[in-house]
């Protein structure tokens, strides 16, 4: 398939967290490796990309993806016949990074995404797409909740109200008896960080909402319970020689001050 045909309509912020996963692979392939991204590099422009987007974004994307597999790929070990759901889940290449052929996985996101996620990656026996609005909770029918289901939100909370997400927990503690919700946010001075950053790349339509300065008040909040909060970058310098100095101080400054980091709750 030529690069009209494959990215034809796929807006830049969907394959932006390609380009991050294949930078990281190329270089740092000890520490992670994603031979799905790679495969589409020829389709992607990725000297656009790597222009307006400094090392340290394209470290931590790959840092949170990373926290969270690992968290999916512990969860499976424990539960052999389960569900994996991705929501709001873009162009997201976990499921094959993971590589599970006996848990049933599911990427919920956007009609108009998945239609684009499909004719890019498209999907395994085991793997379903489905189309709608993760905050409707229509996914749910497609999925045998009283199995123990990992649910997963990656790089999509910031966007909404606090409100709003609690009030989505709180629905998923009602319906996932086994349930378990891991994503990843950031503390309020994180939160502000990240807008300044992205007003610099011009981006005015990705403003940034919700933060975490206490995960523990968050879990009353939310009457769920707090399994564990993770920084991205713990073992990164060890297994990543050569990063630019800039990147190894503000990894730093994020796990110190926990400006960015993976939450996991249970849900009951």
């Amino acid at each position: 398939m030529n690069k009209e045909n494959l990215l034809s309509g796929v807006e830049g912020t969907l394959y932006i967290p390609l380009v991050s996963r294949i930078y990281v692979s190329e270089r740092f392939p000890k520490f992670f490796y994603d031979e799905k991204a790679l495969s589409l590099k020829h389709y992607i422009p990725m000297n656009s990309i790597e222009k307006n987007t400094i090392e340290y974004v394209h470290i931590a994307v790959v840092c949170r993806q990373n926290v969270i597999d690992k968290k999916i790929i512990k969860f499976l070990e424990e539960n052999e016949q389960s569900n994996v759901v991705f929501l709001g889940t873009g162009l997201e290449t976990s499921y094959n990074r993971i590589n599970n052929k006996t848990a049933n996985f599911y990427q919920v996101d956007l009609p108009d995404v998945i239609d684009i996620r499909k004719r890019v990656l498209g999907n395994s026996e085991n793997e379903k797409l489905i189309s709608g609005d993760m905050f409707t909770f229509e996914w749910i029918k497609e999925i045998d909740t009283q199995l123990p289901t990992m649910i997963a939100v990656s790089g999509v909370y910031q966007y909404f109200d606090k409100d709003k997400i609690v009030d989505m927990i709180k629905k998923m503690k009602s319906i996932f008896p086994k349930g378990e919700l891991v994503f990843d946010a950031t503390n309020s001075k994180g939160l502000e960080v990240a807008n300044k950053y992205v007003r610099k790349t011009g981006n005015v339509n990705a403003q940034m909402y919700f933060s975490i300065d206490n995960p523990n008040e968050f879990v009353k909040l939310t009457d769920t319970r707090l399994v564990d909060v993770k920084g991205f970058f713990n073992g990164v310098l060890k297994n990543c020689p050569g990063l630019k100095l800039k990147t190894k101080m503000y990894m730093y400054f994020a796990d110190k001050f926990h400006r960015t980091f993976v939450v996991h709750l249970k849900l009951n």
